[in-house]
């Protein structure tokens, strides 16, 4: 798809001088704080954050003038999505499917995103598609608006969506990706994710029947795959996320990549009974056992299980659950937050969350 080959940048970067400006901030107060100190920041859950533009320049185009406030058209429209939060009370519109990713720097991925949204044998009509972009430094931002150029404008009528939606929220909130995975970091990390998740699917969400979470860099998914969850006709659903981590004789070894799905153990209980009321559970790591049961502990023959956390790789939600108030926790939910805060909210609201040991899609290596 040519459009995803070299998009020209559409938004015009700031100058390596300039530093972000607050909307809740005129340029005296700023002039004022810069008097009064020698660095701004922002409040990020309880630290002090100081932007630059050199990991983070403003999207927001600047006239000649150095003006922040005359916008692209295409900005425009990004931030009149903004403020379209859609009614919650629609009636849902039979087997419409809305699928929302959440992006970061994702440029080098969204070729390979579209291609496998190309290759879902589900009606083209049927499905929407929405993104949030935040904090992003690198082109994807450019590259969403041309893709749905393309895909709105320049492609064949049975390859347009039903709606193509872009959104753009920053949270300030950059992390060095060598400290992405350190488990003192994970619970900022999340709460900014779940936020983001929140602000995407509030806005973004309006008669849909189903509500389809999907990473940005996964590697591979089968084209029957939405069918194939929604035929279990269950609340809340995944499949099993593997990645590729070595070859051996020539053949690839591959290991559950999503830990963030699992099943409550009697372990994991008598383990939970011990914590405080403000212990964060995380998985994935050595110094922290939890007890709990993956998606590779199961046997052959349990095709479908109930789980008590998901994650956010591939998850099918009925609309209705999103609906009902269920969000991504960004406060300590039984000891859990954003994808598996969820998934603990959606059952505690009655509703039933699912997976499938051995219904197998994969992840890009990190």
């Amino acid at each position: 798809m040519a459009a995803l080959e070299s998009p020209a940048p559409v938004l015009e970067a700031a100058t390596k001088d300039d530093d972000y400006v607050l909307d809740s901030q005129s340029d005296s107060q700023l002039a004022q704080a810069d008097a009064g100190s020698s660095a701004k920041y922002i409040e990020v859950l309880g630290g002090k954050y100081r932007p630059t533009v050199a990991t983070m320049p403003s999207w927001l185009p600047r006239t000649p003038g150095g003006d922040r406030t005359q916008l692209t058209n295409e900005s425009q429209a990004i931030l009149a999505n903004n403020r379209e939060v859609a009614p919650s009370t629609l009636e849902p519109d039979v087997d419409s499917l809305l699928i929302l990713t959440p992006l970061k720097n994702n440029a080098k991925h969204l070729a390979r995103y579209f291609a496998l949204i190309d290759k879902l044998k589900y009606p083209r009509n049927r499905i929407s598609l929405a993104f949030l972009v935040s904090d992003s430094t690198d082109q994807t931002q450019q590259m969403l608006i041309e893709s749905r150029r393309w895909y709105q404008e320049t492609a064949p009528a049975e390859l347009r969506f039903q709606r193509f939606d872009i959104y753009r929220q920053d949270f300030f909130y950059a992390l060095p990706r060598k400290q992405r995975h350190l488990r003192e970091k994970q619970l900022e990390r999340r709460t900014m994710m779940a936020r983001a998740r929140n602000y995407l699917w509030t806005r973004a969400l309006q008669s849909e029947q189903w509500v389809l979470w999907i990473d940005g860099d996964l590697d591979y998914y089968p084209p029957n795959i939405v069918r194939d969850l929604m035929a279990y006709d269950k609340d809340v659903i995944v499949p099993n996320c593997l990645v590729r981590r070595r070859q051996v004789h020539g053949r690839w070894k591959h290991s559950v990549y999503d830990r963030n799905a699992w099943q409550e153990t009697d372990k994991s209980r008598a383990m939970i009974s011990t914590l405080k009321e403000h212990d964060f559970l995380v998985e994935g790591y050595k110094s922290l056992k939890t007890h709990r049961r993956y998606l590779d502990g199961f046997p052959k023959n349990e095709t479908i299980v109930p789980l008590d956390g998901v994650g956010g790789t591939f998850t099918l939600v009925k609309a209705a659950v999103h609906r009902s108030g269920v969000v991504f926790p960004t406060w300590l939910f039984q000891h859990q937050v954003e994808t598996e805060g969820f998934a603990k909210l959606a059952k505690a609201n009655g509703f039933g969350v699912f997976g499938l040991p051995f219904y197998y899609i994969r992840h890009v290596t990190d």
